[in-house]
C-alpha cells in the first residue's frame, strides 16, 4: 500500500491568556502584543446594547474595537496613545460633560487627518455646524455594514479633508 502524505500543521505556543488571543485574516494568530498590525478602532458609545452590536460589526469587518463608554475615557485613551487607534467612532450625546462633538475636536487637536465617524439618534441636524471635517455620520438606527463601510471609506481616503455634508 502506499503511506499517507503527512498533514502539515502549525502549532502556536503563546504564554499569553486564551482570551487575548484573536484569529486574524490571513490566519496567523495574534495576541495584543500584536496590536500594531490590527486596524483598531476607538469607539465610544454609553448603550450596553449598541456596544454589542457595534463589537460585533467593527470585528467581522475585520476591526479590533476598543470600546469605553464615556467622552472622558476616550480623550484619555487618546491623549495616551493616538497611534494606537485608527479611527474614532462615537455617539454624540453620551453620560459624563464631553459629548461625542468634542471628542472628535480633542482627536483632531492630536491628529488632523483623523477619521471621525459620529453615531446619532437625535443630533444629526447639527453635524454640519459641530461636526469636524472628514467626517461621516450616520443616523440611528443604522445597519452594521455602514459602519465598517464608514470606516473603511475614510480610512480608504487617507485623510483628505472634506467639509461636513447633510
Amino acid at each position: 500500500g502506499v503511506a499517507p502524505k503527512p498533514l502539515c500543521s502549525l502549532l502556536y505556543i503563546s504564554l499569553e491568556p486564551i482570551s487575548r488571543l484573536r484569529v486574524m485574516h490571513g490566519g496567523w494568530l495574534l495576541g495584543d502584543s500584536s496590536v500594531t498590525d490590527l486596524l483598531v478602532v476607538l469607539v465610544v458609545e454609553d448603550d450596553p446594547l449598541i456596544q454589542t452590536l457595534i463589537d460585533e460589526a467593527l470585528r467581522d469587518g475585520g476591526y479590533e474595537p476598543v470600546i469605553v463608554a464615556s467622552g472622558e475615557e476616550a480623550v484619555t485613551l487618546l491623549q495616551g496613545n493616538r497611534e494606537h487607534y485608527r479611527a474614532l467612532v462615537s455617539d454624540i450625546n453620551l453620560n459624563g460633560t464631553i459629548d461625542g462633538w468634542d471628542v472628535a475636536r480633542q482627536a483632531r487637536e492630536i491628529d488632523p487627518s483623523f477619521p471621525i465617524v459620529y453615531m446619532t439618534g437625535a443630533a444629526s441636524e447639527q453635524w454640519a455646524s459641530h461636526g469636524v471635517p472628514n467626517s461621516i455620520l450616520l443616523t440611528k438606527p443604522f445597519a452594521p455594514a455602514q459602519l465598517v463601510t464608514a470606516i473603511s471609506q475614510l480610512l480608504n481616503a487617507g485623510g483628505q479633508p472634506t467639509a461636513p455634508t447633510t
